[in-house]
């Protein structure tokens, strides 16, 4: 008998107790076949790819001087910890993107690299989240509403599951607590 991994079998046999996330995935990917809800979160997510962030990074560090260079490099300093961890779990895990793997999803967008889990996009955001509002808690109705449309952009846009996103939170918040406190000794808010 021929024993395959489960990164080689389809992941309907792989992975039979994932069968909620892939109808959510399939669900949430058909919504975004409207015209106007796939152009929005096609826009949110390529903000979510950086543009978003390091604006706001750029703007903290003009509008509050030392006070927000030092929180945009903190920060930076958790998104290259966040790239380097995700990029490390998505060539363990090797999990393929739902457009490859599910029928009736289709890639709204082109994906910036070629695994699914864990989702980067919402791993970055998440981090960087709690970093800036630990510094700025008045930014929390914009960044985390903007954290909560690049998550659910994600899997709109067929290129993570649920579940993808779901342990992005997690390890972002948890990247995002670990930074806090290794800067500030505990994860209490600065400002």
């Amino acid at each position: 008998m021929t024993t395959m991994s489960p990164s080689h079998l389809p992941e309907s046999v792989a992975l039979p107790r994932h069968a909620f996330d892939r109808r959510m995935c399939i669900a949430a990917n058909r919504w975004g076949t409207r015209h106007t809800v796939g152009l929005f979160f096609g826009i949110i997510s390529r903000l979510g790819d950086g543009v978003f962030w390091y604006s706001l990074m750029a703007a903290l560090a003009l509008i509050d001087g030392l006070r927000g260079l030092e929180a945009a490099a903190h920060m930076a300093a958790t998104g290259l910890v966040a790239l380097g961890l995700y990029r490390v779990l998505k060539r363990w895990t090797r999990r393929p993107r739902p457009f490859r793997t599910c029928p009736g999803v289709i890639a709204h967008v082109p994906p910036l690299d070629e695994f699914s889990f864990p989702s980067g996009h919402t791993l970055q955001a998440v981090g960087f989240t709690i970093v800036a509002l630990a510094w700025y808690p008045l930014l929390a109705p914009l960044l985390l509403t903007f954290t909560a449309l690049v998550a659910a952009s994600r899997v709109i846009l067929g290129l993570h599951y649920p579940s993808d996103v779901l342990a992005a939170i997690f390890i972002g918040s948890g990247l995002g607590a670990l930074s806090l406190w290794l800067v500030h000794g505990a994860p209490l808010l600065v400002a």
